[in-house]
């Protein structure tokens, strides 16, 4: 009878751990490609558009995103440039790949070195700025987390 006295006190408790675990089991998972693309000694940073996570709205980024089923990473990150800018850009050697766990999600990312021709002819159609600055002025930008990682491989 002893041992039904303790359940009510601990029932709450053990559905909030269990509804943790699941929500971690159930956390989606997703390959992401970025370009940090280079002109010169001078770095692209995008600013991403307000979302519903708040950890990486409105936060700075390397432009780029998800690679669909049967996709290579080269062609992901072509088609979501073009998607997200509507230009073009060359894609280089891969410079860092790794899993981020965010709150909400975990996301695998792999950056590529990319080049780019010497105008701004791109548009900000999902970010709303952009800025070229020198590796060692990126650290004063609010990056999302991953991305945050990233420049470890600048």
């Amino acid at each position: 009878m002893e041992l039904f006295c303790f359940i009510p006190v601990n029932y709450y408790l053990c559905t909030r751990i269990l509804k943790k675990m699941l929500m971690e089991k159930t956390k989606t998972k997703g390959r992401v490609v970025c370009a940090v693309i280079q002109r010169g000694d001078l770095f692209l940073c995008m600013k991403r558009c307000r979302s519903r996570y708040s950890y990486i709205s409105e936060h700075w980024e390397f432009p780029g995103g998800k690679v669909d089923e049967g996709e290579c990473d080269h062609d992901a990150l072509l088609r979501e440039i073009n998607e997200e800018m509507k230009w073009d850009i060359y894609v280089g050697k891969q410079i860092a790949e790794f899993d981020y766990e965010y709150p909400d999600f975990v996301t695998h990312l792999a950056a590529y070195l990319c080049r780019c021709n010497d105008e701004d002819d791109f548009k900000l159609l999902e970010h709303l700025d952009y800025k070229w600055l020198r590796r060692e002025e990126l650290e004063q930008l609010e990056w999302t987390a991953a991305d945050k990682e990233l420049l470890k491989y600048l």
